[in-house]
């Protein structure tokens, strides 16, 4: 159900531009909803593991928060983010 250390060094080489860039929005944003789609599908088989379903709500108010930072501050990388992601239809 976690996202092991080599899935989150790649996410931050592709989205952060290093591995060590675990601070950068885009990194984080991608690492959020690697996340979220990992604990959708836990959720699907748990229907009432509600204090799961709350962490979900949790961190997709983050990603939530993150994403209207980044499309305030840097309006083509946000663009460029959530076409890679393929968030927003």
């Amino acid at each position: 159900m976690s996202i092991t250390k080599e899935r989150k060094s790649t996410i931050f080489a592709e989205f952060g531009g290093a591995a060590t860039n675990t601070g950068s929005i885009e990194a984080q944003v991608a690492l959020l909803t690697e996340r979220i789609l990992d604990i959708s599908k836990h959720l699907q088989v748990n229907k009432k593991d509600f204090s799961t379903q709350r962490g979900l709500m949790k961190m997709v108010g983050q990603r939530k928060r993150l994403l209207t930072y980044m499309q305030k501050h840097n309006l083509t990388g946000y663009r460029a983010l959530i076409e890679k992601l393929g968030l927003r239809k």
